[in-house]
This record gives structure tokens, C-alpha cells and sequence, in this order.
């Protein structure tokens, strides 16, 4: 019958991991939140139909183990380098900066240093789950702002790694130095001796195993190496989290890193949602009513510091003002990893069972309120870009000389961002010898191509100042290149009222707002998506034999319909 009864409560938590997960799905709230919501809906402190709850807890701890398991496969160092010094500078400062805040708040409300210290760095990391699901919804993955966020949510994600080792050894008690020393010793070895694996032992095993060519079996090595080496620290009295971060990172290196996590997204996706159901079960509802006062005071004190630390950063670095909003307003919550360097404060004995319901409290209600605040900074980015005054104070530029060159165009392109694609099209234009000016929101790129002598302006193309120095009345086509659905409204409105004949060609991100950007009177949409199917269509009839007269004319026709 006990048998009977965990499985039973396993059945509820998935269900309700499910349920929770489709109702996020229709307000169009990241899903994570729905298991955070429904998990306090079953719960202990809800209807209290989950009963085993060691059990369920058990089965959430390896969902932590293989979400670092998949950080490790999926750490990327040039993803970090491509944001460049903003990512890997800034993240650093914002985490110290916010920890320093939290320090203060904790101090503040009554809690001693030790968990004012822990408690500034729980508060000190951003979801990267819930920031990378918005900005995919809304289309500004690829985004100024968006590469911004990213960049410094993997710095982030990767200082869990050793806050996982020193927080502990830091609450041992004793001497400190030797604690922590003696912790960061142990991490060492048990990193030489993972490199050992990794360099001779790994590779062997999985060239073996694939040699197989069994799916079930490669998976099956995957996760038995992930949960030994969360042993294998955990048994060196480390965080298992770090043991299975270790085995990610030294499986990435291989070539079978791809297939890995394709394999064990799923099996990870299904456990992560216990971890966050288990989560909200611990949510005691009665805590949150008799705490509401000191709850909201530390959910304010975190979304104003976050956004004054987030905004400054890419601000000192030169950015524009709307890339300073949205990074602000994107990383004012607290994010998942924050709880489980909390479940290893709380095992440590680092903090108290208050600390640790207050800060999952406030984390669930930041999260909440991740979304509606990049809302928020839409909104209010509009309003501002449309008043004279504050359209003039949104062009401000961190180097006036590059303001002063005047550039003698006419017949021009103007390309609006010089990402992936503008790049692109800047290099074909260069080698046709064919003239163009460049407008983007990066200052380093801008400063590069002020160098190289290449027609630039720094600053947001959507902004009236902005393209007011652009020639348009001069200008042949104008190209808005960025995935941001807002800024191509904007910059295309404008630009139009500066030229109404001006031929426009934009990228467009969502199906959705094709016909708006239509009225609005762009001449040519491209859909990234769209044209990727249209060139798997042109290649899959190629090899089937079809000319190509017929593949242009099967073509045209999709256009048409499209």
C-alpha cells in the first residue's frame, strides 16, 4: 500500500505540473510558473493531496543534478565573449553589487551576517528559465538587449558553481580561511580527477556505447555518469549539483555533446518540473499572510535594486537608453538556481526555514512579475520615443565625435543594426561598391566602423532624432534588420514620416504582425522563418529532380500564399 501511495503522489505532482503548466501556456506566463503555482495548490499548506513529500523531494534533487548536468553540456564561453566585457565585467559587478543590497536588507530585517552574507547572493541571481522564455515569446531573443540579458545570466549560472563550494565551507564555523580552503581543495581534486576521466576515460566510454548504435543505452550512460559524479562530490562533501555541472562541462568537450542533450532534455524537462512543484509545495500560505508586510518590503527592495544595478551596467558600458530599460526591467527577479543554492544554505545549516520562505516567496512573486514589466518597458519605451523632449533625451550618444563626422550620401542603404544579417548585406554592399550608413545600438561595433571609415550613427534607429541624421530624404531602401517587433514599428513609422516615399525592407519577426507593418506601408517583410522553408522546399524538390523554372514558379506560389 505505501508503494501505492508514492505512486499516487507521483501521478498528482505530474498531473498538476501538467495542469499548471497549460494554464501558464494560455495567460502566456513562462510554464515554470504554473508548477510553482499549482505545486502550492497541492501541497502541504494547499489541499494537501501529495502526502510522501521526502519522496517527491528525492525525485526534485535529480532534477537539480541534471539541470547543471545540462548547464555543463550547454556552457557555451562564446556565447559569453560575444556580449564581450558587458557579460562577463558587468554580471560579476552585478552580482557583488546586488549581494551587497541584500547584505543590508538582511541586516536590516534581524538576520544575523552570516545570513545577511547568504541571503544578498540569493538575491543576487536572475531566472534564466523565465527571461529566456519571454524574450523567445516576444520575439527579442536576438535583440541588443536580449544578448545583453543573456550574457549576464550565464555569468550568473555559472557563479552558482563556486558559491556551491564556498558558501558551505564558509559555515562549517571555526577558522573560515581553512574551511574554505580545505573545500576548494577538495573541488580541486575532484576536478583533476574528472579531467583525468574526461580527457582518456569519457571518450572511450562513449565512443563504445554509440558504437552500439542503441539510443536507450547511450542514455542510459549519460545519466549514470551524471548522478556518479553528483555522488562522487557529494561523497567528497561537496554539492552533487557541482559533481553533475563538472560532468557536462567534460562531456561538451566530446563529440557526442550534441546527441547527449538532445537525449536528456526530456528526462531533465520532466524532473525540473517536480523540482518546481516541490518547490511550491513548500510555500506555506499562512507564512505569506502573517509575513505580507515584511514580504513586500523585501519584493520591493528587490525589484528597485535589481533594476537601478541592471540598468547601470549596460549604461556605464555605453548603451542606450532603451537597452538600459529593458535590461533593467528584464532581470528584477530571483531566479531558479537561487533555489537550490538555498536548499544547500538550509542543509548546511547556513540559513534559517524563515529566510528560506521568504526568499522563495519573493522569488515567486518576482517571477510573476518578470513578464508584465518588460510589458511595462514596451509601453513606457513607446510613450517616451514619442514626446520631442524625451525623443532628444533617448538619442543622447557617448562619444559626440562620432556625431560630428558628416557623411556625404545619397543613394544610400540605411541599415538599421548591424547584427548577423546587417553585417551581412553591409559586406555585400561594400564589395558591389554600393553605398550605405549603418545605425545600431552598440557602441562598440559603432566605434569599429567609425574606425574602418564605414558611414555610422550610434543610437536606436526607431528614435526621430536618430534618423534624422540618416539622409533619408537622400536614401534608397532602408533595412531594419533586428528581431525586435517594437523596434521595427517604430523605426519604420518614423522613418516614414521623414520620408513617406522611402522603400522600406524589414524583418518581421511573428506571422502575427505582418499585416500591421503592412499598413503601416512597408514595401518588402521577410519572415526568417518562412524563407527557411522556402529553401528546404527549393532544395528537397532539387533532389527529386525538378527544374528549376518549375521549383521558382511552386515558389512564387507559396509567396503568394504566404
Amino acid at each position: 500500500m505505501e508503494e501505492l501511495g508514492v505512486g499516487l503522489d507521483l501521478v498528482i505532482v505530474l498531473a498538476t505540473a501538467l495542469a499548471g503548466g497549460m494554464l501558464a501556456r494560455l495567460l502566456r506566463l513562462p510554464v515554470i510558473l504554473g508548477y510553482l503555482i499549482g505545486g502550492i495548490a497541492v501541497g502541504p499548506h494547499g489541499f494537501g493531496l501529495v502526502h510522501d513529500l521526502g519522496t517527491i523531494n528525492t525525485l526534485a534533487t535529480i532534477g537539480v543534478i541534471l539541470l547543471l548536468f545540462t548547464l555543463g553540456l550547454e556552457f557555451s564561453l562564446k556565447e559569453v565573449m560575444r556580449v564581450g566585457r558587458i557579460a562577463i565585467l558587468g554580471g560579476i559587478v552585478q552580482i557583488l553589487l546586488t549581494a551587497a543590497v541584500g547584505l543590508a536588507l538582511g541586516r536590516l530585517v534581524g538576520f544575523t551576517m552570516l545570513e545577511a552574507v547568504f541571503f544578498g547572493f540569493l538575491i543576487a541571481l536572475s531566472s534564466t528559465m523565465i527571461v529566456l522564455k519571454t524574450l523567445m515569446e516576444r520575439g527579442e531573443l536576438d535583440s541588443g538587449h536580449g544578448r545583453i540579458m543573456i550574457g549576464i545570466l550565464l555569468v550568473q549560472d555559472l557563479s552558482v558553481v563556486p558559491l556551491m563550494i564556498i558558501m558551505p565551507a564558509i559555515g562549517e564555523g571555526g577558522e573560515v580561511w581553512l574551511s574554505l580552503g580545505i573545500a576548494v581543495l577538495k573541488a580541486m581534486v575532484f576536478i583533476g580527477v574528472m579531467l583525468v576521466l574526461g580527457m582518456w576515460g569519457l571518450p572511450w566510454l562513449l565512443r563504445r556505447v554509440a558504437a552500439g548504435r542503441s539510443r536507450e543505452l547511450f542514455l542510459l550512460t549519460v545519466v549514470t555518469l551524471c548522478l556518479a559524479a553528483a555522488f562522487g562530490t557529494y561523497f567528497f562533501g561537496l554539492s552533487a549539483a557541482f559533481g553533475a555541472f563538472v560532468a557536462g562541462l567534460l562531456i561538451s568537450q566530446s563529440a557526442f555533446a550534441r546527441q547527449a542533450f538532445a537525449d536528456i532534455v526530456p528526462l531533465r524537462d520532466t524532473f525540473v518540473a517536480l523540482f518546481f512543484v516541490s518547490l511550491g509545495m513548500l510555500v506555506d500560505l499562512h507564512f505569506v499572510v502573517d509575513n505580507v508586510a515584511i514580504i513586500a518590503v523585501v519584493v520591493t527592495v528587490i525589484i528597485v535594486a535589481k533594476f537601478i544595478i541592471c540598468s547601470l551596467i549596460p549604461w556605464f558600458f555605453g548603451y542606450s537608453p532603451k537597452t538600459v530599460l529593458f535590461v533593467g526591467m528584464g532581470l528584477i527577479q530571483i531566479g531558479e538556481f537561487s533555489f537550490v543554492l538555498a536548499g544547500v544554505g538550509v542543509e548546511a545549516g547556513l540559513i534559517s526555514s524563515y529566510i528560506y520562505s521568504l526568499t522563495l516567496t519573493s522569488a515567486i512573486v518576482t517571477m510573476l512579475l518578470t513578464p508584465f514589466a518588460l510589458g511595462f518597458a514596451s509601453f513606457l519605451y513607446r510613450r517616451l520615443s514619442q514626446g520631442e523632449r524625451l525623443g532628444k533625451l533617448l538619442a543622447r550618444r557617448p562619444d559626440p565625435g562620432w556625431q560630428d563626422k558628416q557623411w556625404q550620401l545619397s543613394g544610400h542603404a540605411v541599415i538599421c543594426g548591424h547584427g548577423r544579417v546587417g553585417s551581412t548585406l553591409a559586406r555585400v554592399l561594400e564589395r558591389r561598391r554600393l553605398s550605405y550608413l549603418v545605425i545600431d545600438l552598440n557602441p562598440q561595433v559603432i566605434s569599429r566602423l567609425h574606425s574602418e571609415g564605414v558611414p555610422c550613427i550610434y543610437g536606436d534607429a526607431a528614435n526621430p532624432e536618430i534618423l534624422a541624421h540618416a539622409q533619408l530624404d537622400k536614401a534608397r531602401v532602408l533595412v531594419c534588420t533586428f528581431g525586435d517587433f517594437i523596434a521595427v514599428e517604430l523605426t519604420t513609422r518614423n522613418a516614414l514620416r521623414v520620408n513617406p516615399r522611402l522603400d522600406i525592407v524589414a524583418r518581421v519577426p511573428r506571422d502575427a504582425d505582418v499585416e500591421l507593418l503592412k499598413g503601416i506601408g512597408v514595401s518588402e517583410l521577410v519572415r526568417p522563418e518562412f524563407e527557411a522553408s522556402l529553401e528546404i522546399t527549393r532544395h528537397t524538390l532539387h533532389r527529386f529532380g525538378v527544374t528549376s523554372p518549375e521549383i521558382q514558379h511552386i515558389l512564387s506560389g507559396l509567396r503568394r500564399e504566404g
